[in-house]
């Protein structure tokens, strides 16, 4: 009985030291994993994109038949 015990603790101090050294790893290297997946999701979303977007384009610009008033409009 005393040896699974001791099997017992051996293995619960073996998990107690992986997640310690686990924070201390992503607490020391917050900075560079934080840039790592910022720079993955702006490529994964630049590339669905198309590339460039299309700023300012009146093509862009709501249809006047919406109920919104529009600019230099007599109504």
């Amino acid at each position: 009985m005393q040896k699974i015990i001791n099997v017992l603790a051996v293995a619960s101090a073996v998990v107690s030291v992986a997640v310690v050294g686990s924070g201390i790893y992503v607490y020391t290297n917050k900075d560079a994993i934080i840039e790592t997946v910022t720079e993955k999701a702006l490529k994964s979303l630049g590339g669905s994109l198309g590339g460039d977007l299309p700023i300012g384009t009146p093509d862009l610009a709501p249809p006047s038949g919406l109920g919104l008033p529009t600019p230099n409009s007599p109504f």
